[in-house]
């Protein structure tokens, strides 16, 4: 009960301060505004200015920039510099070349993270009428490997399956900076 009294009284303070607040900003307005409309009256009355046209606009000739063939401002010299030192290997290299090289832009399979050796043919079995080979990896799992497939470290393509071995082609590196094919086989382990 006291607070509903107390919250009436601070309620009807509110009303009183504001009711103040209002007269006094009536009471200090000043009703006399004659001076101002005199000023409106001269300025409406006065000479008007008159705006000049906007000048022609002339479209200038467009410019294209190509740096295409220049030096690129953000790139340091070294970096260029080993750019270009890896393109003349590159090139270098081509020459050298027999046209045969690993297709590096394929996708690694498992078996290529293993050195051939350590692979071990456990068994084959029929699939869908197709052999299947299944080899244990060193860390004791068993894939399936078909024909396509690749095993070991030198990009060792399956190109046959034989009920006791795996005959792959590896694409190793021939020491003049091309590369050549070499036979290997996966033999079945008992």
């Amino acid at each position: 009960m006291t607070q509903g009294i107390a919250s009436r009284i601070l309620n009807g303070a509110k009303g009183a301060v504001l009711l103040f607040v209002a007269v006094t900003l009536v009471g200090c307005a000043d009703s006399d505004v004659e001076d101002l409309r005199a000023f409106v009256a001269k300025v409406k009355s006065s000479k008007q200015g008159r705006v000049e046209p906007l000048p022609e606009f002339v479209p200038t000739a467009s410019f294209r920039y190509s740096a295409a063939g220049m030096d690129d401002p953000f790139m340091s010299w070294e970096l260029k510099r080993a750019r270009q030192q890896a393109a003349q290997r590159e090139e270098e290299e081509v020459e050298v070349s027999n046209g045969l090289s690993p297709d590096v832009r394929r996708r690694r399979e498992p078996l290529e993270s293993y050195p051939l050796d350590t692979l071990r043919m456990v068994g084959t079995m029929t699939r869908e009428g197709e052999q299947v080979v299944l080899v244990k990896s060193p860390d004791g799992l068993i894939s399936r490997v078909s024909p396509g497939n690749y095993l070991g470290q030198n990009h060792g393509k399956v190109v046959a399956i034989k009920e006791d071995r795996i005959e792959l082609v590896e694409i190793v590196p021939d020491g003049l900076g091309g590369w050549l094919e070499r036979p290997a086989s996966l033999a079945l382990v008992e």
